[in-house]
């Protein structure tokens, strides 16, 4: 069964906190599956870069992430009167091996849904997903307590300029990844 993804460039960015990786910054770029698929016409990749968050940040412990299948497309819908990206969505299968540094305790999270971003221009994004996709929220900064979650199902999530993440499932479950490798 082929699944979409949800933005792997933006989560990293957005829901992770770290900062993406692109086609254009990224030399010598492939695919980490190797049953890579071309791109279709109108898609292009969006890969993920690896990303560490430090101990109490997301889980108690220093935590890495590094996607082991990042099949995932963007495609720009719309753009704002300058040219900048107004809409974009995204598809495409993307697993994370998701680790506990100071253990070595991993799990590998399909996180392999699809989404569409809004890309507001005071800087906050609204996402209407449909999961499963990461999710790391920081203390205080979401509708989620401090951690790092698949969240799974039909959702939207109103990311504010100030970075805060509003969650709202409509049917769906998270799964919390920090007490998975803790």
């Amino acid at each position: 069964m082929r699944r979409t993804l949800l933005a792997p460039l933006a989560l990293g960015a957005v829901l992770l906190g770290t900062q993406p990786a692109s086609a254009a910054n990224a030399p010598g770029w492939e695919p980490a599956s190797a049953t890579a698929r071309p791109t279709a016409p109108g898609w292009e990749p969006a890969p993920s870069a690896p990303w560490d968050v430090g101990a109490g940040v997301r889980c108690d412990f220093p935590v890495h992430g590094e996607p082991v299948v990042d099949e995932v497309e963007q495609r720009v819908l719309s753009t704002h009167p300058d040219g900048s990206v107004r809409r974009v969505a995204y598809r495409g299968d993307l697993v994370v091996r998701i680790t506990n540094t100071a253990t070595g305790a991993s799990h590998d999270a399909d996180v392999s849904g699809s989404a569409v971003v809004d890309h507001r221009r005071d800087g906050s994004q609204f996402w209407a997903v449909r999961g499963p996709v990461l999710v790391g929220v920081g203390e205080g900064r979401g509708s989620l307590p401090r951690g790092l979650y698949v969240v799974d199902g039909v959702f939207t999530m109103d990311v504010g300029a100030d970075g805060f993440k509003d969650v709202r499932l409509v049917h769906g479950s998270t799964e919390d990844l920090c007490a998975r490798i803790d």
